[in-house]
């Protein structure tokens, strides 16, 4: 068994090979130019100290510290989460424990793994005992995320579990109906596609069929969206 196959193993599915022919190879994101390159960098810098010393709402008294996000600042994928845990408050680093391990399966098998996407949280701190966010404090860290996704331009945004998509696409829809379609975020548009969260499959094995038909669908959107 190879090392994808393990990771679908973990999925709980079968081995799902993609038919691309030579002809159906699609092109890399363009290098920014220099000018370009040269700002960015400068711009994380700022938000990211700016989220550190955040004290828009109530929890930058209980959080052990921010968690900003972590990746590849490029990525034509973005998976965005609810908010850090307690792992993640510790680590300052989003879905490191053992939710963080299923996504790497579930981004592995996808083909997109943790090492080429950006993955970033509508909370920036950790709720105390990992309650869902509130509005108000959800609507205090939305800016951020905001500014993340201007910075980063991905091709797809991977909404994972139902606070998440809820509140990027602004409903109450259950994720089980938000599923399948692709969704758009923002003035530009982005594509946004919705699945469950980690966590949610860990306590329900035998949705994990689901996720994987959700990730599939992502692959297709991403491979769509390339070719423009």
């Amino acid at each position: 068994m190879n090392l994808r196959e393990q990771y679908l193993e973990a999925l709980g599915v079968d081995v799902w090979v993609p038919r691309l022919s030579s002809a159906a190879t699609l092109p890399e994101r363009p290098a920014l130019p220099a000018s370009a390159a040269a700002v960015v960098p400068v711009a994380w810098l700022a938000l990211e100290d700016e989220v550190r010393g955040c004290t828009r709402c109530a929890l930058c008294q209980t959080r052990t510290q921010t968690v900003f996000g972590v990746g590849e600042r490029r990525a034509e994928l973005l998976v965005v989460g609810e908010a850090p845990g307690q792992e993640e408050d510790a680590q300052g680093e989003p879905f490191v424990g053992r939710a963080g391990q299923l996504l790497n399966s579930m981004l592995h098998a996808m083909g997109n793994p943790r090492e080429t996407v950006y993955i970033a949280n509508m909370l920036k701190c950790r709720p105390p005992n990992n309650r869902n966010p509130s509005p108000s404090e959800v609507a205090s860290c939305l800016p951020y995320l905001q500014r993340q996704i201007d910075l980063i331009q991905p091709r797809l945004i991977l909404a994972v579990g139902g606070i998440a998509a809820q509140n990027l696409l602004a409903t109450q829809t259950p994720v089980g109906r938000l599923r399948g379609q692709v969704h758009r975020f923002g003035t530009h548009g982005t594509p946004l596609v919705v699945t469950y969260h980690p966590a949610y499959l860990l306590r329900s094995p035998g949705e994990k069929g689901k996720a994987w038909t959700d990730l599939k669908f992502a692959r297709a959107e991403l491979a769509r969206v390339r070719g423009k």
